[in-house]
């Protein structure tokens, strides 16, 4: 299952890194799309231009002041599942999400990983 992280960076110290080389580890693609220039667990980070249509989960890795730019992305994504990792709970996300058939959870990918349940 292919997942999105929304947020992705380089710098080894932020979740979304982690998150990125924990889940290729396990053996899932990842698509990494954010702002910064670079790549993630040798995955190019893009920006978040056309919507795609192969995308099972997004991790969300920003905060909700910045999430409003990509509301239209993310649902014309359609993924089966938004992960709302810690600080980046967004109940209109959510909702909105829930509304077109996308299932909100608000977990973090990396305990999830841990604990078997991604």
């Amino acid at each position: 299952m292919k997942t999105l992280i929304l947020g992705a960076t380089t710098n080894p110290a932020r979740y979304a890194y982690l998150a990125a080389n924990r889940l290729v580890a396990a053996g899932h693609e990842i698509v990494n799309v954010g702002i910064k220039k670079g790549a993630v667990a040798g995955v190019d980070i893009v920006p978040p231009r056309e919507p795609l249509h192969d995308i099972h989960t997004v991790t969300l890795y920003i905060g909700p002041k910045l999430q409003g730019q990509y509301y239209d992305y993310l649902m014309k994504t359609k993924p089966k599942r938004i992960i709302f990792n810690p600080g980046t709970e967004n109940d209109e996300l959510a909702a909105l999400a829930k509304t077109n058939g996308i299932e909100p959870v608000y977990a973090c990918t990396l305990v999830l990983l841990s604990t078997g349940q991604y």
